[in-house]
Parts: structure tokens; sequence; C-alpha cells
């Protein structure tokens, strides 16, 4: 027989827990970036944070936390209380899966629970004007015909990286035959592009609109076409080669916290998901995330969590080739 206390103290118990999801936030919110101050997942960041306060009722400050490929900024997340004070934004693919395929984290996707990823930002192939070749065709016939002739740029362990040594693999050429560079972040990459150092890129399409002069675009990496960059997908551009080539996803970027906290804390957690949609719905913060060529989707955590262990198997699967 359950006794009168025992029902007084789960309702106290149950009063206490209520009442501590009214109250939070009670003191302010660090949203960590794991990327550099101007980046993309910084831009994104700094443009919430001031709407998401908003909506939590407390400020939120954005620091950042660059390193390693994002693995300083994941390890120092997960290092702190999982009370719901700490918000981790990030580009999420490829950047935490590749830190988790090449064994340097000691943690995994799942250690993560993922608010929402709002900014989807695929693969563009294009080359300098400056270059000599004038098509992806041309590009390809050098770097089969004229082993080391030919200068690609990309991010070290970008989609953008695995993407070229996929189409090399795919059309049957020596990883060899291309002098690739790899840069460290997406300017580095995209100035040796836009001076004509290296002949063409793979990189982030939206990241680039401030490069699009400099710029002659080739492909999308996608299964649909850009109309903002006015070209076709990979496959369609490379249909006489005979190939199909693996559509692997670009950049993911979004907001996170550990998935301790959502265990410990589901009220708090599902307080932190509804800022961040209402903030999404906030016309100003739209405008300002367009004018900023931002991207302003809202999935949610589920889908945003079935997104990024559909893209983990996927990177993995081809993650050989840059390892």
């Amino acid at each position: 027989m359950i006794r009168r206390w025992q029902v007084f103290f789960v309702s106290l118990l149950l009063l206490c827990v209520s009442v501590a999801a009214e109250d939070y936030p009670e003191q302010p919110i660090t949203m960590v970036v794991g990327f550099g101050v101007g980046g993309s997942a910084d831009r994104m960041a700094r443009a919430m944070s001031s709407f998401v306060a908003d909506e939590l009722g407390q400020p939120v400050q954005v620091i950042n936390k660059k390193g390693a490929g994002t693995l300083l900024a994941s390890n120092y997340v997960l290092s702190r209380p999982h009370n719901g004070y700490t918000i981790y934004a990030s580009t999420f693919s490829p950047y935490m899966t590749n830190t988790i395929i090449e064994g340097n984290a000691q943690f995994t996707i799942d250690d993560f629970s993922y608010i929402n990823f709002q900014w989807f930002d695929e693969e563009l192939i294009a080359l300098s004007k400056r270059s000599k070749y004038q098509s992806l065709a041309e590009v390809i016939e050098a770097i089969r015909d004229k082993p080391k002739t030919v200068r690609a740029s990309v991010v070290r362990g970008s989609s953008g990286h695995l993407m070229v040594k996929l189409i090399l693999e795919s059309l049957g050429i020596p990883q060899d035959n291309l002098n690739l560079v790899t840069y460290n972040s997406g300017g580095q990459a995209r100035a040796a592009v836009a001076g004509g150092v290296v002949d063409f890129i793979v990189i982030s399409a939206k990241g680039s609109e401030s490069i699009r002069e400099y710029l002659n675009p080739q492909a999308i990496v996608s299964d649909q076409p850009s109309d903002s960059w006015g070209v076709l997908p990979l496959n369609q551009v490379l249909a006489d080669k005979g190939v199909n080539i693996p559509v692997l996803p670009g950049s993911i970027r979004g907001f996170a916290t550990s998935a301790q906290f959502k265990r410990d804390y589901p009220e708090r957690f599902a307080k932190i998901t509804a800022a961040f949609s209402n903030a999404l719905a906030n016309k100003e913060l739209q405008e300002l995330l367009d004018r900023g060529d931002i991207g302003r989707r809202w999935v949610g955590p589920q889908r945003s969590s079935a997104v990024i262990k559909t893209n983990f198997e996927l990177i993995s699967k081809y993650s050989y080739l840059i390892q």
C-alpha cells in the first residue's frame, strides 16, 4: 500500500522538477564555436545568439575554440557541466565525423544531442578564371594525360577534399597525377583559386559568394542543379564518362548539446529547442541570415540526429581515400 507521506514526497519532487525547468536558465549561456572568428560557423552562431538569448531570457556569450578539426571544441563542450549552460555551434559534418574516423576522438556522434541543423552547404566545383582550362572536362583530361600539371585547392578533411579523391578514383586516374594543395581554412583555399595559384577548387558553395567574380563554376555536388551558380549536378556534367560518382554531403552546420544534458534535463533541452525554433521563425532574424547568406532551415532534433548518422556512415565508407 502506498502511504500518504510517499505520495506527498513524490508530488513535492515533481513540483521541484517543474519549478527548476521553469526557472531555467538562471544565468548566461555560453555558445562554443568549433572554428575561429569570422568563419561560417562563427557567423551563424553570432547571428543566432542574440535572438536565442531573447527567447531564453538570458545573455548568450559566443566563444571560439578552434583547432584539430573541431576536436578541441568537442572535448571542451563534453568537459563542461551537463546542465544546459553550454551550447555547441559547429560544422558537424564532415569535421566531427573525420575526427572520429581518424581515431583522434574519444567520443562518438552519440555523445551529442543535436538541436538543429540549419545550414546545409553543398560543394561547388569551380575553375579559377586565371586558369588556362575552360571546362571540367579539360581539367580531367589534363590530370589524366599530364600528371602534376593541374593544381587544385581544398580544405583538409572537408567533403570537397574527399570528393576530389573520389572523382579521380571513379575515373581510374592515379591520385598522384593531381597536384592537390590542402589548406586549414576555407579562406586560404578560396584565396588560392581567386589568385590563380591553383586551377580549380572544390569547396562549400555558399561560402564562395565573396569570390564569385574570380570563379568559372563547373558543377555542384548534388542530385539537383544549382540555380544560384547556374551549374548542373556533377554526375550530369560527367555523364559522357560513363561513371556514377557517389554524392557525398557537404558542410552541415548547426547546434548541439551534450547527450548527457538531454538525458539529465529533458525539460531544459526542450526549452532550448523551442528557443531555436522560435528564433528561426523571427522575420528580423530571417532577413539577417539571408543578408549574410547563412542557412536558416528548421529540421529539429530527430531529423538532425538521423542526418548525422547517415552522413557518418557514408563518409566512413570512403574515408580511406584521405587517411
